[in-house]
C-alpha cells in the first residue's frame, strides 16, 4: 500500500491557475508528488478567469473554487472557510501568504486541531516583506500572526527562506525540502544556436530592466545572430512598459507573451542558457525546468540554488546590468564542450538531488509523522 494511501491533503492557495505565477508550479508539482505517494490532494483556491484553461495541469486533484467579494488582493472569499470545513483533509498545506486565504487556513487549524502547513513560497524574503511594507504590516494583524501560530510546522524552500521565516514568525525549525525538477527531456548533443530565454512573470522583483540594459551593453561582443527571447506575463502596466522598451531596441529581443506547456518546452529546446537575474526568489522553477531540458542557466545569487554554480550548471549573473551582460558574454562565447558539459551538470541535477521521487520521499515522511500525531477528521 502507497504510504499515504487514503489520506486528504488539502493545498490552498490564493489562484490555481497561471495567475499564482511560480507558486502554481510549485502546486502542480505537489499534486503529482501526492498521486504517486496514495494520497488524496484537495486544492482550494479562489476562482479567477484562467483557472478553466490551467485546470488540466492538475490533473487526479478534487478542485474546490471560492468566490471573490472585492478586489483581488487582499482577495476575500466568504465561502471558502465553510469549503475548508466541509472537506475532510486530514492536513492542510497553505501555499503562498499575504492573502485572505491565510485567515481561512488560520481559521480551520483552530478549529479542526489538525495539522497546518505554511510554505510561504519566498514571501518572507527581505526584498518582498519591504515592498509595500504597509500593506504587508496590515495584514500581519488582520489575520497573518495569527495563522503562523496556528501552523503546526513551516515548510522552507531553501536553508534562507528558513532564516526568513525564522526571522518574520520565530519559528526556530522549518522543513526543507525544495520544489520537485519535471521530467528530464532527452540530452542534447549538440549547442543550440545563441538564444538566451526568460521564462516568468513580469514583475520587478525579475530584474527585467537591468537584464534588457545588460544585454544591450553585451551585444556588442556576442555573436551576430544572438537574441534575447522574453516570454511571460504580467499585469497590464508591466507589459506595456516593457513593450515600450523593446520597440525602440532594435530585433535582437523579442517578447512573445506567455507560454506554457508544449510551447514552454519549444522554447527550452532552441535555448543555450535560460537568464534570470532577480532580486528575490523563492527557489525558481523556471530554473528546475532549465535544468530538466539540460539547458544551463545564467542566474543571480538570489534564486538561492547555489547547486547550480557548484556543479558547473550556472554562471553568475548577478543583479547589475555590467555584472548581467559579463555573463552573457562569457556564455555566448564558450565553447561547444564547455556547453555540453554545464548541460549535462544541468540535468544531473534535475534528475538527482530535485528528482521528484527523491522529493516524495521527504514529503512522505514530513507529512505522515505530522498527521500521526493528530486527530483523525471526524
Amino acid at each position: 500500500m502507497a504510504p499515504l494511501a487514503g489520506k486528504r491533503i488539502g493545498l490552498l492557495t490564493a489562484h490555481a491557475s497561471r495567475a499564482n505565477g511560480g507558486v502554481f508550479e510549485a502546486l502542480v508539482g505537489q499534486v503529482d508528488v501526492l498521486r504517486k505517494l496514495g494520497a488524496q490532494p484537495v486544492v482550494f483556491a479562489l476562482a479567477d478567469e484562467h483557472h478553466p484553461e490551467d485546470a488540466w495541469r492538475l490533473d487526479g486533484a478534487e478542485i474546490h473554487l471560492a468566490s471573490l467579494v472585492g478586489p483581488t488582493q487582499p482577495g476575500f472569499a466568504p465561502a471558502l472557510p465553510g469549503l475548508l470545513r466541509q472537506a475532510s483533509l486530514d492536513l492542510l498545506h497553505l501555499h503562498g501568504i499575504w492573502h485572505y486565504v491565510s485567515h481561512a487556513a488560520g481559521q480551520w487549524a483552530n478549529a479542526s486541531g489538525r495539522p497546518l502547513v505554511v510554505s510561504p513560497h519566498g514571501m518572507l524574503d527581505p526584498w518582498i516583506t519591504e515592498r509595500n511594507r504597509w500593506k504587508k504590516d496590515l495584514a500581519r494583524l488582520a489575520w497573518e500572526q495569527r495563522a503562523w501560530g496556528a501552523a503546526t510546522a513551516f515548510h522552507a524552500l531553501t536553508d534562507a527562506e528558513a532564516a526568513d521565516i525564522r526571522q518574520e514568525t520565530g519559528c526556530e525549525q522549518s522543513a526543507v525540502i525544495p520544489n520537485p525538477a519535471p521530467p528530464a527531456s532527452p540530452l542534447a548533443d549538440r549547442m543550440p544556436p545563441p538564444m538566451a530565454l526568460y521564462l516568468g512573470r513580469i514583475h520587478p522583483k525579475k530584474n527585467l530592466i537591468a537584464l534588457l540594459e545588460g544585454w544591450l551593453a553585451a551585444r556588442p561582443d556576442l555573436p551576430p545572430d544572438a537574441t534575447l527571447t522574453i516570454a511571460g506575463w504580467g499585469d497590464a502596466e508591466g507589459v506595456a512598459a516593457l513593450e515600450r522598451f523593446l520597440g525602440s531596441h532594435g530585433p535582437s529581443i523579442q517578447f512573445v507573451g506567455p507560454m506554457f506547456g508544449s510551447q514552454k518546452a519549444a522554447l527550452l529546446d532552441v535555448a543555450r542558457f535560460t537568464i534570470l537575474p532577480s532580486l528575490s526568489e523563492g527557489l525558481p522553477m523556471a530554473i528546475l525546468e532549465s535544468w530538466a531540458a539540460g539547458v544551463p542557466t545564467l542566474m543571480s545569487a538570489a534564486c538561492h540554488l547555489p547547486q547550480g554554480f557548484a556543479a558547473g550548471a550556472a554562471v553568475d549573473s548577478g543583479t547589475e546590468s555590467g555584472s548581467i551582460a559579463r555573463a552573457l558574454v562569457s556564455g555566448f562565447t564558450m565553447g561547444e564542450d564547455r556547453w555540453l558539459a554545464m548541460s549535462g551538470a544541468a540535468q544531473a541535477l534535475a534528475t538527482g538531488p530535485f528528482a521528484p521521487h527523491s522529493i516524495a520521499r521527504s514529503w512522505d515522511g514530513f507529512y505522515r509523522e505530522l498527521i500521526a500525531s493528530s486527530p483523525a477528521p471526524s
